[in-house]
């Protein structure tokens, strides 16, 4: 891997050698032995430049990652040409990488290529507009940990390329009381008490269904509260309620046309599973240019 390409992805938050473990686990996917279709259809000596490009509007992420896919696959010989950046916002038609190498080996390394970059771009797309729905209100969006399972790093990455934040990676870098630790807790103070004890210098969020548990929390000085499925008009009473005196995030029920609405009641957040567990993935082909 490129030096340059090591900096670029501890820039994003990606730790290069589990990024180059994961590449070779999904190339494992495709291509557990040899690429039967392209080796019988292509000459070995054949060489080709490639266009990845845009098949919709949105925007890019995974870039990098496709060009690692390609950087393993077809080696030294490949030579890259990177036509826009994560976070760019593209139009259909958009070439996003362009790509030289043996011919066989770039159909090879294509679909892998492909699918980090579509499913990547796609989230990072589906951000951009939950953003743009709440733009100017001071709200913001964050994540969840509803991701692929081994993609999450990858999924939150994505999410700041389209003007997301990141909430929690793990269930060790922020504690989040949630119902059942209510329950076994015997309350949301108790809960978020014993949290507090057993960990004094983590952050602590806990999740409330009423105004009562909202009032109870602030009295007891949790500064990070969720506000699970409650009403448009029962969030405006809970930003009244807190008066500042901590950060709430809507959650539950969410849609990208209520987004303004929910963002207008005054909340510091808006939690957004939909931004990593369904996006829609952003087309995008490559496609090699003719002789």
């Amino acid at each position: 891997m490129p030096g340059s390409l090591v900096t670029e992805l501890e820039g994003c938050g990606l730790d290069p050698h589990d990024l180059y473990d994961h590449v070779v686990r999904a190339l494992a996917e495709d291509v557990p032995g040899e690429d039967v279709t392209s080796a019988a259809t292509v000459p070995a000596d054949a060489t080709a430049t490639g266009d990845l490009t845009a098949r919709a509007n949105g925007v890019v992420a995974g870039i990098a990652v496709a060009e690692l896919v390609l950087r393993y696959v077809v080696g030294r010989s490949v030579r890259v040409d990177r036509k826009a950046t994560d976070g760019d916002r593209v139009r259909r038609g958009d070439v996003l990488l362009t790509v030289e190498g043996p011919t066989r080996l770039l159909l090879t390394a294509e679909r892998t290529a492909l699918n980090y970059l579509c499913h990547l771009s796609g989230i990072a797309t589906t951000t951009a507009r939950w953003v743009a729905a709440v733009e100017g209100t001071g709200a913001r969006l964050r994540d969840t940990r509803k991701t692929v399972p081994g993609y999450r790093l990858l999924a939150k990455y994505a999410v700041r390329c389209g003007g997301g934040t990141n909430h929690r990676t793990s269930l060790s870098d922020q504690a989040l009381v949630k119902d059942n630790h209510v329950l076994a807790a015997g309350g949301v103070v108790p809960a978020y008490q014993a949290v507090r004890a057993a960990y004094p210098g983590l952050p602590v969020q806990v999740e409330v269904t009423t105004l009562d548990q909202l009032r109870e929390l602030l009295d007891a000085g949790c500064d990070e509260i969720l506000l699970d499925n409650m009403t448009t008009e029962q969030m405006a009473e809970a930003v009244s309620v807190a008066a500042g005196r901590a950060r709430l995030e809507a959650s539950g029920g969410l849609t990208v046309e209520r987004a303004r609405e929910v963002a207008e009641t005054g909340v510091d957040y808006l939690a957004v599973g939909a931004l990593t567990h369904s996006a829609p993935v952003l087309d995008v082909a490559m496609d090699l240019r003719g002789g």
